[in-house]
C-alpha cells in the first residue's frame, strides 16, 4: 500500500469513547468501595438490629448487590481494597509509582514488596506512556468534566484564564517533593497528588460522613484550570504527570500523523488539553494517548504506531492549502528552470 493510501485502524476513532467508559467505571467503583466497607462492618459486627434508617438502605443494597457473588461478604469483599494510590485487587498488590518513589525517599530504602507493586504500572507507562493520566485517574475524570463546564462558560461570554506555563514546572514541583519527602521522613505527595486526594476524600465523605482538608486542595486545583491555565494542574503542577511523563518519554505505541491524509483543520490541536501540536506532529513525552485527537479529526489523519520516537516534523498536510500552494510554487520554479 503506497503511503498515500495509508489509512488509520478503524476502532481507533471509537477508543476514546472506550477511555471514558474506563474513566467512568474507576470513578465509580471508589464510590462503591466505601459503601462495601461500611456493610462488611455491619455483617461482622452482627448490628442489623441496631442499624439507623439510612445504614440499613446501605446494607440491603450492598446485600442485594453482593448476595449472588459471596455468601461471606465479611471475608470475600476484601478481594478489592484501596484506591488507585495504592490497593488490592483480587490479591494483586498495585501501587502508584508516584507512591513508590515517595516511599523510598521518605525512607531512604528498598522495600521490595512495595517495589513489586509498582512493576505493572511502571511497565505499563513504559509501552503506552502517560496513559494513566488518561485512561484510569479519577482526577481526570472530573478535570474533563470541569473543562466541559469551561467550555460552557467561554460560550455565554465568561473570561477564563488560558496561560502557557513552562511545563517543567512540574518535575520542579517532583524534584521539590522528593526532597521533602526525604528530609521530613513522610510522604507528602499524598496531600498534593490528585488521585490520592480523589480516592479519600470520596471514602471520608461516605465512611465518615464529611470531607477532609484535601478536598478543599483539589477544589482548588479546579479553580485553577478554570482562572489560570486549560488543565494547569495537570500540565504544569502534578508531580504524578512529572513522573509518568519521564517513564513514558520512549514509549513503544504512541500516535502519529499521517500526513498525506492530513489537511491542518487543527481540530486536533484544539481539542488537546495538554496543549501538545498533533497538526504539526508535536507529540512528545506529555502525550497520555487519550485518543481525542483521534476521535475527532475528520480526515483520519491521525493513527498509533509502535516505535520509541515521534515522527520528526513532516510539514503541513498534503490536503490543506499550504501544500498546495508550496507544490504549486515549486512546479513554477521546475518549470522555469525547464525553460
Amino acid at each position: 500500500m503506497n503511503a498515500a493510501d495509508e489509512q488509520p485502524f478503524f476502532l481507533w476513532r471509537h477508543l476514546n469513547r472506550l477511555r471514558w467508559l474506563t474513566l467512568s467505571l474507576v470513578f465509580a467503583l471508589l464510590v462503591l468501595l466505601p459503601f462495601l466497607h461500611l456493610y462488611q462492618t455491619y455483617v461482622a459486627a452482627h448490628a442489623y438490629d441496631f442499624l439507623a434508617p439510612g445504614e440499613r438502605l446501605i446494607y440491603d443494597a450492598m446485600e442485594w448487590l453482593t448476595g449472588p457473588f459471596t455468601s461471606d461478604p465479611a471475608r470475600d469483599l476484601d478481594a478489592i481494597k484501596g484506591t488507585t494510590w495504592s490497593g488490592n485487587f483480587f490479591g494483586l498488590a498495585l501501587s502508584d509509582p508516584l507512591a513508590l518513589a515517595g516511599h523510598i525517599a521518605a525512607s531512604l530504602s528498598l522495600h521490595w514488596a512495595f517495589v513489586l507493586s509498582a512493576l505493572i504500572p511502571v511497565v505499563a507507562t513504559i509501552i503506552f506512556g502517560r496513559f494513566f493520566c488518561g485512561w484510569i485517574c479519577p482526577a481526570t475524570f472530573i478535570y474533563e468534566l470541569n473543562e466541559t463546564f469551561a467550555a460552557w462558560l467561554r460560550r455565554a461570554g465568561v473570561p477564563l484564564g488560558d496561560r502557557r506555563l513552562s511545563k517543567r514546572l512540574k518535575y520542579v514541583v517532583l524534584g521539590a517533593g522528593l526532597v521533602l519527602c526525604a528530609v521530613s521522613g513522610s510522604v507528602i505527595f499524598a496531600a498534593i497528588y490528585p488521585p490520592a486526594l480523589v480516592g479519600r476524600e470520596i471514602y471520608y465523605a461516605i465512611a465518615q460522613g464529611g470531607f477532609g482538608v484535601g478536598a478543599v486542595f483539589f477544589l482548588l486545583t479546579l479553580l485553577f484550570d478554570l482562572l489560570v491555565a486549560r488543565r494547569g494542574f495537570c500540565r504544569y503542577l502534578c508531580p504524578g504527570g512529572a513522573l509518568y511523563s519521564l517513564l513514558g518519554r520512549y514509549r513503544l505505541f504512541r500516535i502519529r500523523r499521517i500526513v498525506h491524509n492530513c489537511n491542518d483543520c487543527v481540530k486536533c490541536n484544539v481539542v488537546c488539553e495538554f496543549g501538545l501540536d498533533p497538526m504539526r506532529d508535536g507529540f512528545g513525552q506529555e502525550c497520555n494517548n487519550c485518543s481525542a485527537c483521534i476521535a475527532v479529526c475528520p480526515v483520519d489523519a491521525l493513527t498509533f504506531k509502535v516505535g520509541v520516537r515521534d515522527d520528526p516534523a513532516q510539514g503541513p498536510g498534503h490536503q490543506g492549502s499550504a501544500y498546495r500552494r508550496r507544490r504549486q510554487r515549486e512546479d513554477e520554479s521546475d518549470t522555469g528552470a525547464a525553460a
